[in-house]
């Protein structure tokens, strides 16, 4: 990543300070990110630094992350004094909701300043800034990312999941034209991918084992004299009904059991998990609230000790680093577990949502593939896999079978738009693509398992 940065900084081409990195968890983005930072600070070619996240307990990670290289990263409080820290004190950390919230004071009282200075922008998780020139106001977050980080001298953007269901671009990320069998497009490729495989293979992370809970939906009902219907969950193509029979498959008490057979084999798994891994917990990720409820009695009814977590939730901070600390079997949650969250002694997922995304799955079965140094000092490589439950619809299946691989995101012009480089196009920076620089740093980078391991224990 360093050498990347630098490649970058000297080139000092029209777009080139856009760089991404791919890499799921456990493969040290964040660390990398402000150890890069640090060598080029050293060597005088920047002056500090602006993370910007979308968690709070992201950003809390990030702080004591660079206090443990000797970093000073201040969280911006807009009720505080908005100006940076003096010279070489380090960088300020940004929600990306305080950004789009406070844009304009924040391009007037702090941006201005750094225009002085060379400066680092990174976002984490960046796949969150989409960018749509056609609705800025409902991708505010990528607009106001964008409106900031113009003067930066690099825009890192981080992500485990380096795309959209929505087929829109995002920041910090070049864009190259190209045109398949499907027509022309637009596709972004990471400037560094370190896919889950070479984790696996290196050590780094847990492999993941996946239990698909198949089984008949019956639809209707024949108590009121309706007919009623039955669908395979499994092999059902029709994607209405598909989206249906998730939807019945996850009710805990639904006739058809899918969800209590599901969670009885999770809860089966992760007893026998803990014969050898004693602290070992598990996490339900549920539909809303009020299905996470449920889910949460029937764990508790088991005599299991639940911990559960939502958004509305003021205590929520304090559950979620109490699970994280060893307290608790379960942790049921709706979203907030999805990204960021790090609790290496998670080794089960259920996964009993609708909410069929690739992006929201690979980030979800990924919380449990991190590892800790005393367990890491235990296990021989590959490790201990971890254990996935989820229904046995189609979509899922298919997101499993490839989620060790990185597959490039295509971006299709949408109906009645005109494709990438069209004659004609709007001239506006944010809807023409950016082409990949020919300085040798921007191809794909595939890392070995033999370098991720010294680059990781650089930090320690």
């Amino acid at each position: 990543m360093i050498q990347l940065l630098r490649a970058r900084l000297v080139a000092a081409s029209p777009g080139g300070q856009d760089v991404l990195i791919h890499a799921g968890p456990g493969a040290g983005k964040t660390l990398g990110a402000l150890l890069a930072f640090r060598q080029l600070q050293g060597e005088g070619r920047l002056d500090r630094f602006v993370v910007f996240c979308h968690r709070s307990s992201i950003a809390r990670q990030w702080v004591a992350a660079a206090g443990r290289l000797g970093l000073d990263l201040r969280e911006w409080d807009a009720a505080g004094d908005p100006s940076p820290p003096a010279p070489g004190q380090g960088g300020l950390l940004l929600s990306y909701q305080a950004a789009a919230l406070h844009r304009r004071r924040l391009e007037e009282e702090l941006m201005g300043p750094l225009q002085k200075e060379c400066w680092l922008a990174i976002a984490d998780e960046v796949h969150h800034l989409g960018v749509d020139p056609l609705e800025p106001e409902a991708t505010a977050w990528g607009h106001a990312f964008a409106s900031l980080s113009g003067g930066a001298q690099l825009r890192l953007g981080l992500t485990g999941t380096p795309f959209r269901a929505d087929n829109l671009g995002f920041c910090a990320a070049r864009r190259i034209q190209v045109h398949d069998k499907d027509g022309p497009a637009e596709r972004i490729i990471p400037d560094l991918c370190v896919e889950p495989r070479t984790l696996i293979a290196a050590g780094d992370v847990r492999p993941l084992e996946f239990r698909f809970q198949d089984g008949w939906v019956e639809h209707g009902r024949p108590e009121d004299g309706r007919q009623s219907e039955t669908s395979p969950l499994s092999a059902e193509q029709r994607e209405s009904w598909r989206a249906r029979n998730l939807r019945r498959a996850i009710r805990p008490g639904d006739r058809g059991g899918i969800a209590l057979r599901l969670l009885l084999q999770a809860r089966r798994r992760l007893e026998r998990v803990r014969l050898e891994h004693p602290g070992a917990g598990g996490l339900v990720v549920a539909r809303d609230i009020g299905h996470a409820g449920r889910i949460a009695e029937l764990l508790s009814q088991e005599g299991d000790r639940v911990h559960l977590v939502h958004s509305q939730d003021p205590e929520a901070a304090n559950h979620l680093a109490a699970f994280r600390a060893g307290a608790g079997d379960w942790l049921v949650s709706i979203d907030m577990c999805a990204e960021g969250f790090d609790a290496p002694r998670l080794r089960v997922v259920a996964y009993l949502t609708t909410v069929v995304t690739r992006s929201r799955f690979v980030q979800a079965i990924t919380r449990a593939v991190r590892m800790d140094g005393e367990r890491a000092d235990r296990e021989a490589i590959p490790r201990q896999p971890s254990y996935v439950f989820a229904p046995a619809d189609p979509l899922l299946i298919s997101y499993a079978r490839g989620w060790t691989m990185s597959e490039p995101y295509v971006i299709r012009p949408r109906p009645g738009e005109k494709p990438p480089g069209d004659v004609g196009a709007p001239a506006s920076s944010l809807l023409l693509p950016l082409q990949a620089l020919g300085d040798g740093a921007g191809r794909m980078l595939s890392v070995g398992g033999p370098v991720l391991p010294s680059f990781r224990r650089a930090g320690t």
